[in-house]
């Protein structure tokens, strides 16, 4: 047990790309890939277990942490950490695995072994991601991404596929390229690429606005940031299933947690410098977002938009520069990942039996599919933030942060504007809502559709009890996270920018503890 438990986050990362290796190579007749997918989904989950019940909530650095020197005499390394943060979108991406692998069932029938080994491949370079350390380590595994979802889209999407994967990757690779040459400044200013070093430099006020820039536009297009958000309503559309549940569900938050991990502790003169505009964008995102979903004719298109909007709320919590509103957007990243990634997999289920994803083509579907329906009904519900599901702990939270923010200019003005985008959000969900469950079944095609089978009650019933898990006792994960937030944010307590001083706001420093209680009713 050793062996395993003092390499986890290795035996976590990559166990996932030795299963896809053998799916590519020996594991090929399409029963056995799935059930030796399923398994290795599985077993990545339960050692991601191991972390999370061994888990350290009283410390705010690095644990379980695996050194070895690399390269260059050890001035690049195999460095492998992980902190409450990465801890909860690890636990996010272990568990979403074995319910994506289960999802393609009936869905993927075409190559079924080469696109599984795609799923676990993608699901570790996801991994890596999030627990290097080292920043050449974390650009291997960020770039890595990119191979396995351009071949889910380009390969088993739609009927602009192409054009869909090529946009994604040309969109994803000119952000990294700028990250890159921000990396490699800093490697020859530190003689390391250890993350630790580059928090240790003393970088100037313009080469931080620069450098922040870089590291900023490459996590800004991940994280789809109005107005670099336009290939994403492609690859959701063309994507399969499994393929938009996993982009919704975590690859998207790489953008975020780039900026929370990297951009911002690194140079926190940039974000003193890019914070208002990038607060602006955020609420302009919220906003835009949700009105391009309220006209959308394609459930699937709706969804991909709501995104958008979401993770505008993610964004302007983090840059909120409070410990609450930073708390709300990583709880808001987890929130997200369940109720859309439930509502893609509902989605997929319809499309499944209709082959159309047009709301015209939908009415009265409570009728004949009330199972179907309850399922999408709370998936909506805690898309819109009710209160009692996940989705309303982060959006109050975010509000909150930037509401009561003395770094952000106009917080309160935000705030208000990015509430707007709440009522947006539950005005086109229950719109869509109701005009394909409600009302009469007119379109004969939509008679006689059978209700969810048991299998894909499976895939639901893990993310439903989760979305209101978490939305009555939010502190199982505020617990974990909030001593790693005040540590990444340490940096940022004192900054200039110009001839102003941005000073973190401390009267909300110890909020996160006083209103997860409060929610809880302790």
């Amino acid at each position: 047990m050793s062996l395993i438990t003092d390499h986890i986050l290795s035996w976590v990362t990559f166990l996932p790309l030795i299963g896809a290796i053998l799916l590519w190579t020996v594991v090929r007749k399409e029963a056995q890939a799935r059930f030796f997918a399923m398994a290795i989904a599985l077993a990545d989950f339960v050692l991601s277990l191991h972390l999370w019940f061994h888990f350290d909530a009283g410390r705010g650095d690095d644990q379980f942490v695996e050194k070895v020197a690399w390269l260059f005499n050890g001035q690049i390394s195999y460095h492998l950490g992980m902190d409450g943060i990465s801890l909860v979108l690890v636990m996010l991406t272990t568990f979403l695995g074995p319910l994506v692998v289960l999802s393609t069932w009936r869905a993927i029938t075409d190559r079924v072994a080469t696109f599984l080994g795609f799923v676990l491949f993608l699901q570790a370079a996801m991994l890596g991601t999030f627990f290097a350390r080292d920043m050449l380590l974390f650009y291997v595994f960020w770039e890595a991404m990119l191979i396995p979802m351009y071949f889910i889209i380009g390969v088993w999407g739609g009927a602009n596929r192409i054009y869909a994967a090529v946009k994604f990757f040309i969109f994803t690779m000119v952000g990294s390229v700028f990250m890159l040459v921000g990396i490699i400044y800093l490697y020859q200013q530190s003689g390391s690429m250890n993350l630790t070093d580059f928090l240790n430099l003393n970088i100037g006020h313009e080469a931080q606005l620069w450098l922040f820039a870089a590291f900023f536009l490459a996590f800004a297009i991940k994280v789809t940031l109005f107005p670099l958000h336009t290939w994403l309503p492609d690859a959701h559309v063309e994507a399969p299933t499994a393929g938009s549940v996993i982009l919704a569900g975590v690859l998207l938050k790489m953008g975020t947690y780039g900026m929370l991990r990297f951009a911002m502790p690194l140079f926190p003169e940039g974000v003193a410098f890019f914070a208002p505009a990038i607060n602006t964008l955020a609420v302009i995102g919220i906003i835009y977002g949700a009105l391009v979903a309220m006209v959308q004719p394609d459930v699937k298109k709706l969804v991909a938009y709501s995104s958008v909007s979401h993770l505008g709320f993610v964004v302007l919590g983090l840059f909120s520069l409070t410990t609450l509103g930073v708390a709300g957007g990583i709880f808001q990243m987890l929130a997200h990942g369940l109720s859309t990634g439930a509502l893609f997999l509902l989605v997929g289920v319809i499309y499944e039996r209709r082959h159309t994803r047009e709301i015209s083509e939908f009415g009265g579907l409570a009728h004949g599919m009330p199972i179907y329906a309850t399922f999408f009904m709370i998936a909506t519900l805690a898309s819109v933030g009710l209160p009692g599901l996940a989705g309303f702990v982060g959006e109050f939270m975010i509000l909150f942060g930037t509401f009561s923010s003395e770094a952000v200019p106009h917080g309160r003005l935000l705030a208000v504007l990015a509430a707007t985008g709440v009522v947006l959000g539950a005005i086109y969900m229950l719109w869509m809502y109701q005009r394909v469950f409600f009302g009469k079944l007119k379109n004969p095609k939509n008679e006689g559709l059978k209700d969810m089978s048991v299998r894909e009650m499976a895939v639901l019933i893990p993310l439903v009890i989760f979305m209101f898990w978490l939305g009555v006792q939010p502190g199982l994960v505020l617990d974990r996270i909030e001593l790693s937030i005040e540590k990444v944010l340490a940096p940022l307590e004192l900054q200039q920018d110009g001839n102003h001083t941005l000073h973190l706001d401390e009267t909300t420093a110890d909020t996160p503890v006083v209103m997860i209680r409060a929610m809880e009713g302790q």
